[in-house]
């Protein structure tokens, strides 16, 4: 198979993400990888439409990334916009400003906007693609700003769910007082189980042996749990968190001022108000697949839907 450069932006509700890569017998190699947080999906729940002031960030964002892959020669270009361009009234001029960004790079490229299942394929793709067959089944859980995808699988995906729960949406719906006050967190459980338990009816946990976590909420927790004083990436990758561990990282963060986050190592500036609401989706997770498939510990990957984006198009 010969070498092809390929480009792989991930637009979600709190951050875009770019991935330029070298396909090479089938496997990525990494060439540069990004992440920046625009909050694209700012006030999308409450107004229904994106803010004008988070496009602008978006549009800065993604013309750095299309000037990086013309420079880095990228052959191939796939950019998928997640949650909160499924929901917003004013979509059309998001996709007109990715066409024109992105059409300097492959010509008529655009964002483009999919299903929750293909989210799911997409995500399961990246994040197994590392791990040991033998652990299998596998139950991947991409939690993001708008949305978090429970994914199981072995080799293929057998059952997804894209709950409307993420760590934004939960944060705006629910967590208003800095730190949140002890009946904000309640309502703010009722609302993820409300979630959890829609997903629970259509993927059955019980048959999981791995539960592998992805996205920046889930590698944060592992960067916190194993006592980092910077974000490193290569210690987070494939890293494995007890639930002791994991639980008592989430409490402390969810009791937690923005400040007092914000003065974490590992945390990102733009992560350091709405992890409390991603923290919460974790604890309820964990609670649900250790009482349902007796899982004990969460595997961190740093490969998710941006390297399933790349491979969906490494042999175009």
């Amino acid at each position: 198979m010969g070498l092809n450069r390929v480009g792989a932006i991930d637009c979600g509700t709190n951050s875009i993400r770019l991935l330029i890569a070298d396909v090479v017998d089938g496997k990525l190699r990494d060439v540069h990888r990004e992440m920046r947080i625009v909050r694209l999906g700012q006030g999308v729940d409450a107004t229904g439409k994106f803010a004008p002031e988070a496009l602008a960030r978006t549009e800065s964002a993604l013309a750095d990334y299309a000037a990086l892959m013309a420079e880095h020669s990228v052959t191939a270009v796939r950019m998928v916009a997640t949650s909160a361009a499924r929901d917003a009234g004013n979509r059309d001029e998001f996709f007109a400003m990715t066409a024109r960004l992105l059409g300097k790079v492959v010509a008529g490229s655009q964002a483009e906007v999919i299903t929750g299942t293909e989210e799911a394929e997409l995500s399961f793709r990246g994040a197994v693609g590392e791990l040991d067959s033998a652990a299998s089944p596998f139950v991947v859980v991409d939690l993001g700003g708008g949305s978090t995808e429970v994914v199981l699988g072995s080799t293929a995906v057998q059952a997804s769910f894209s709950a409307d729960i993420g760590c934004v949406r939960l944060t705006e719906r629910c967590l208003h007082s800095d730190p949140p006050t002890a009946a904000e967190v309640a309502e703010a459980r009722t609302v993820v189980r409300d979630g959890l338990a829609e997903a629970l009816r259509v993927v059955p946990v019980e048959s999981a042996h791995t539960w592998v976590g992805v996205a920046g909420t889930m590698t944060t927790l592992s960067a916190l749990a194993q006592h980092m004083t910077e974000y490193d990436a290569d210690a987070i990758h494939l890293s494995r968190i007890g639930f002791t561990e994991l639980l008592e990282v989430c409490e402390r963060l969810i009791g937690m001022t923005k400040a007092e986050r914000l003065a974490l190592g590992p945390m990102h500036s733009g992560r350091a108000d709405v992890i409390g609401g991603g923290a919460i989706i974790v604890q309820e997770l964990a609670a649900v697949l250790g009482r349902r498939a007796g899982i004990d510990e969460l595997v961190v990957s740093e490969h998710d839907i941006l390297d399933g984006i790349a491979l969906s198009i490494a042999s175009v």
